[in-house]
């Protein structure tokens, strides 16, 4: 029996038909399902977790004028000399009522002075926070224009940093304290580096 070219070549292109045909269902497939993988281990992490790229950095140059009603402003060269806390708040927060009671009790331990940097607020409103729900901060500066919150990589407020002596971010609390926040993480990081 003979077997013509033009079989072979037929039934060679049939074969690779198949496999090509296959394969253009297998890819989108593929793809699909690493999409669902990928959102799927997105949706059981904790965004409070997301890493900062300033950690081990030494905080941005800046210098804020104080909030309404205060002496004090804030800049880059108030928090070197000492281990201290930067809490980014604004009054139209709702997240940070709930922590500002624990900004409260942690000033009146002494534990750690406590900085603010107060975001996108309005100079009245600021003032009329600290006013009613008493000031926690040593020193609070007015971010009027947000900028030197982006510069330090602040996703939304509240968010609180714990600044070592030498004025590097050491550590950065995405979201409100919590006392299991403080307690578990940032008191004992705190007690660490001012031993250091």
């Amino acid at each position: 029996m003979e077997v013509s070219v033009e079989t072979v070549v037929s039934g060679t292109s049939v074969a690779a038909n198949r496999r090509s045909g296959w394969l253009r269902y297998l890819v989108p497939i593929a793809i699909f399902a690493a999409l669902i993988l990928t959102f799927g281990y997105g949706l059981y992490q904790d965004p409070r977790t997301i890493p900062s790229a300033l950690i081990g950095q030494p905080v941005p140059t800046f210098s804020l004028p104080p909030v309404k009603g205060r002496t004090l402003g804030l800049s880059s060269a108030d928090l070197v000399g000492e281990v201290s806390l930067v809490n980014v708040f604004a009054s139209w927060c709702v997240e940070c009522r709930v922590e500002h009671p624990l900004l409260l009790r942690l000033k009146a331990g002494g534990i750690v002075p406590i900085d603010g940097i107060d975001y996108k607020d309005s100079p009245d409103d600021a003032a009329r926070w600290l006013n009613t729900f008493g000031d926690p901060y040593t020193r609070t500066g007015a971010d009027l224009n947000g900028r030197v919150a982006i510069d330090w990589g602040v996703y939304g407020v509240p968010e609180t940093f714990v600044i070592t002596k030498d004025g590097r971010i050491a550590y950065k609390q995405i979201g409100p304290l919590s006392s299991e926040s403080l307690e578990g993480k940032i008191l004992p990081l705190v007690k660490r580096l001012q031993r250091q």
